[in-house]
């Protein structure tokens, strides 16, 4: 994105915005928890940037699809069939995050039932 002196396409919203101590506040108030780290710091997106490449990896790379249909229907399959259910990975102890969400849930059964 370069600004340029003629009028242009810009953004939804500019990387400033999401960064902006209002934004903070407004997300606060509804009781959501922003995914962002400090100015600059790269590793709030790793874990996002980290599924993509493996998407493409082990499903994009060696595919060609007829349609985007069929694109969209791969990458459901995919994520709903391996990846949450299977898959293992390292951020959440080499659980799936199928087995973690079933974890994480019944420790807070437990902790609400206490």
């Amino acid at each position: 994105y370069f600004p340029v002196n003629r009028p242009s396409l810009r953004r939804p919203l500019e990387p400033k915005q999401y960064t902006s101590l209002a934004f903070g506040r407004r997300l606060r108030d509804a009781g959501i928890l922003p995914s962002m780290g400090s100015r600059g710091d790269a590793f709030d997106n790793a874990l996002a940037e980290s599924f993509w490449s493996t998407l493409e990896r082990e499903l994009l790379d060696d595919t060609v699809f007829v349609n985007r249909a069929a694109a969209r229907l791969a990458v459901f399959n995919y994520i709903e069939s391996w990846f949450n259910p299977w898959r293992r990975h390292s951020s959440i102890g080499m659980l799936s995050p199928a087995q973690f969400e079933r974890a994480w849930r019944a420790k807070n059964d437990q902790e609400v039932m206490a």
